[in-house]
């Protein structure tokens, strides 16, 4: 019995320093994937509206401090404006809800927040709004450009032989008369398609044909502003 005992104790003992048992896990735990920012909302200037309470720093400039609530998941926000009149876009970042921005005065903007996190790749993109910067003397604001609403520009659509052309407008002064729609196969339309007070025009198209087309809008004391060029594509 004694010898058994001793035979089975040295087997275990091999066993153990030999390395039969089981290695302890030593592999790090995978990091947990960092959360998606949320979209930020937009507080000032507010939209459609004139803003008048930016600080004057020239004949021509002004400082406007834009607003928008803190957004979850998000490190650093990315304010993007564009001036309507160029469409030239400017981009600043900034820690904290809110950024101080020199502006040219009596000129219209579009602006909207992307929100960013560290250690993601996926942003959020907030609402845009439009305003005009204050400017002295202007008693009437032209009509912001008109905004396409279908066909989407880069679009295919089929050769149905007509097309409706859909868009939006506003004006700060909320005195808008009627729009000029040009609508051509040049990459600059010239052809008048016609004036209407409505937001829609029927037009006639073919197929295998890009078409190219803008609008000009006019407020009741001749003031006018013109969009981009919008395009899309016959089947």
């Amino acid at each position: 019995m004694k010898n058994s005992f001793s035979v089975l104790l040295g087997a275990l003992s091999l066993l153990v320093s030999c390395g039969g048992g089981e290695e302890p896990n030593t592999e790090p735990p995978a990091p947990l994937p960092v959360p998606a920012p949320l979209a930020a909302t937009l507080i000032f200037p507010d939209n459609n509206t004139e803003c008048n309470e930016g600080t004057i720093i020239s004949e021509t400039q002004s400082t406007v401090l834009f607003e928008w609530n803190a957004s979850e998941n998000t490190d650093m926000y990315e304010l993007n404006l564009r001036n309507l009149s160029t469409n030239n876009v400017a981009k600043s970042n900034a820690s904290n809800p809110s950024i101080s921005v020199t502006l040219l005065q009596g000129t219209p903007y579009e602006w909207f927040i992307v929100s960013m996190a560290n250690g993601t790749n996926e942003t959020a993109t907030s609402a845009s709004w439009k305003f005009y910067n204050q400017g002295p003397g202007i008693e009437n604001y032209a009509p912001f450009p008109a905004e396409v609403v279908r066909p989407a520009r880069g679009s295919a659509v089929g050769a149905t032989g007509t097309i409706v052309l859909e868009w939006t407008g506003s004006d700060v002064d909320n005195d808008l008369v009627d729009f000029d729609v040009y609508f051509d196969t040049a990459d600059i339309p010239a052809t008048l398609l016609g004036t209407t007070n409505e937001s829609s025009i029927e037009a006639t198209i073919a197929a295998n044909t890009v078409y190219y087309w803008r609008i000009v809008s006019r407020d009741s004391q001749g003031n006018t502003s013109q969009s981009e060029i919008f395009e899309f594509r016959v089947q």
